[in-house]
């Protein structure tokens, strides 16, 4: 049998969705499965029990990886698929967990054929893709390939103080499995698109050839703490003002670079937060995002420019402190390939796209050839209890998957 018909069992592939949206779910539909919680643990291990049940073996490394191999008739390498179980704190049911349980139904339509691949395939559920709660994202995968140090991420820690690897020893995934170095031949993640171009266009599956690449910064404004009644206006060291001027300009730049320009400022701080105090200081992040390093640079450059233009005429000093970068990326060729001819097979329409959000792919594209598969979203809601994408979306990307991952695992004869 060499498979060209085979497809998965989409009702299997929505019932796990469901079963999994249930760990962490949240009055409006959402889930908050935030890393290293006890949800995370309930999630992960389900997870592991569909996995054992299919016949694969499980292995968890030392940041919590969990890696579900189904045998080859040759030792290795592996074809990869996956995704992450860890969602935002209002999040939806689709974000991460779709890469990984389409990945595992991959498995689960394979064993019902009785196709045997010649290549082993691995099954990959990474930590903290969100970074919700222990910032950067992706920081498990970014271990894997060396752009974070282990103990490093180790000590991080969330809001409350607690820190990472006692979380993660607290929940039982702080595994034995050696860090890094796993040996792969190729790797394909299935992901809501978490935007609107596909349902625009009626098309469900997305052919992901580039990401974009992301900076994260934190930005100070210091200013001083007066009474709002008694300090005339001409006498205040006040960052809101200046901290309207920064982001007006950094808006305006971020519309003078083009149409994938993007700016974003999720989440800020005014101290000591009184409504009669002229506050002392206000803090908050930005998100930059663009396809091109020199584009990404040109917008650093000119959001610095803005806090200085903004923060010296009203005594302001404004701190602008890059915490993370993630470069643009460009998929292998030979991967990009197999999810086309896959969607082809399989009678889908699709697009190229960039992906505007980061993935764990990211990451593993720097050792191993690399793809990704986007399926629609409802409105193009993401980070949202609204997100939605419809089993026949689902199934779509994970009909695309399996004929991908068989293009490179190929069956054994």
């Amino acid at each position: 049998m060499n498979g060209r018909n085979l497809r998965v069992n989409g009702e299997r592939l929505w019932s796990r969705l469901m079963e999994m949206a249930e760990i962490g779910a949240t009055p409006k539909g959402g889930v908050c499965r935030l890393t290293v919680s006890d949800e995370d643990r309930i999630g992960r291990d389900l997870f592991a029990k569909w996995c054992r049940e299919a016949g694969l073996t499980v292995e968890v490394d030392a940041m919590g990886n969990m890696f579900a191999r189904r045998k080859g008739r040759l030792a290795g390498p592996a074809v990869m698929s996956g995704s992450h179980l860890d969602s935002q704190p209002t999040g939806g049911k689709f974000d991460g967990a779709l890469g990984v349980l389409a990945a595992l139904e991959v498995v689960e339509a394979l064993n019902d054929a009785g196709i045997e691949t010649e290549h082993p395939i691995e099954i990959v559920n990474w930590t903290n893709e969100e970074g919700a709660r222990f910032a950067p994202a992706m920081v498990s995968s970014g271990v894997y390939a060396g752009e974070f140090d282990m103990d490093a991420v180790y000590d991080g820690r969330d809001r409350a103080g607690l820190r990472f690897g006692d979380e993660l020893a607290r929940i039982g995934y702080k595994g034995d499995a050696p860090m890094g170095g796993r040996d792969w031949k190729a790797s394909f993640e299935v992901h809501i698109e978490q935007g609107p171009i596909l349902e625009q266009e009626d098309k469900l599956v997305g052919v992901v050839a580039r990401v974009q690449g992301i900076r994260w910064f934190d930005v100070t404004l210091h200013g001083a703490e007066v009474h709002a009644g008694t300090t005339p206006m001409d006498r205040r060291r006040d960052p809101i003002r200046a901290l309207h001027e920064m982001l007006k300009g950094c808006y305006e730049m971020a519309a003078a670079h083009g149409e994938w320009a993007r700016f974003t400022v999720g989440d800020m701080t005014v101290q000591p937060g009184s409504r009669n105090t002229v506050p002392g200081r206000v803090t908050f992040t930005i998100d930059l995002r663009h396809p091109e390093d020199q584009v990404l640079d040109s917008m650093e450059r000119a959001i610095r420019a803005a806090g200085e233009a903004a923060g010296t005429p009203h005594g302001i000093d404004v701190e602008v402190t890059r915490i993370w970068a993630s470069a643009p990326v460009v998929f292998d060729a030979g991967c990009i390939a197999a999810v086309a001819q896959a969607a082809d097979l399989c009678g889908y329409e699709t697009r190229e796209m960039i992906s505007g959000a980061g993935h764990d792919s990211v990451y593993v594209a720097r050792s191993t050839p690399t793809a990704m598969i986007f399926v629609t979203s409802k409105d193009g809601i993401s980070h949202n209890e609204a997100e939605y994408s419809s089993p026949e979306a689902c199934e779509a990307g994970a009909n695309v998957l399996l004929h991908a991952v068989l293009e490179q695992a190929g069956v054994a004869g």
